[in-house]
């Protein structure tokens, strides 16, 4: 099987658990955005964050608000400085062995590959409230997780930023 097939079936399983994941209205937010690539690069001015403690990076806004790395140094979370209720978070965390059951099983259910090729899960979850976009990531024994969330009006503005962001996310 080529390459291009491979690729296609990936994408067709990330528009089939998104319709399951967030229904119609959600599938059409992201059937209209199928085209974003770098949009966001050359609009906004960018820092990275950087991880030591689990080695993991990504960009975000210079503008945004750092609230401080965590007690324990595995993550941090990012604030826009003219709305509280928008933010990102990324943390990681080590878990106990993995079973071989639960490495395939996970390997069926990625549907996610990042700039650097690195395969995870990405979900959105709408709620009445809030409506997030998680990235999920596992490596061995480390879960490695990204998260963008606003308020669910205005979760289409924010879409594609977060989109962007997670499709950048660097494991080192």
């Amino acid at each position: 099987m080529s390459i291009a097939v491979l690729k296609t079936r990936r994408w067709m399983r990330v528009i089939a658990g998104a319709v399951s994941s967030i229904g119609t209205i959600g599938t059409a937010i992201i059937l209209s955005e199928c085209n974003i690539t770098n949009i966001y690069a050359s609009e906004v001015t960018w820092k990275t964050y950087s991880n030591t403690q689990y080695s993991f990076e990504f960009p975000y806004p210079s503008n945004w608000n750092s609230s401080g790395n965590s007690d324990n140094n595995d993550g941090i979370a990012f604030v826009t400085p003219n709305n509280r209720n928008v933010e990102m978070r990324a943390w990681a965390s080590k878990h106990l062995e993995v079973s071989i059951h639960e490495q395939y099983s996970r390997e069926q259910t990625e549907n996610f590959q990042t700039a650097e090729g690195v395969f995870g899960v990405l979900s959105v979850e709408v709620g009445q409230q809030t409506t997030s976009m998680t990235l999920t990531i596992t490596q061995g024994q480390v879960k490695y997780n990204w998260r963008g969330e606003s308020n669910s009006k205005e979760f289409k503005e924010y879409y594609r930023l977060f989109y962007y962001i997670a499709q950048q996310y660097k494991i080192n």
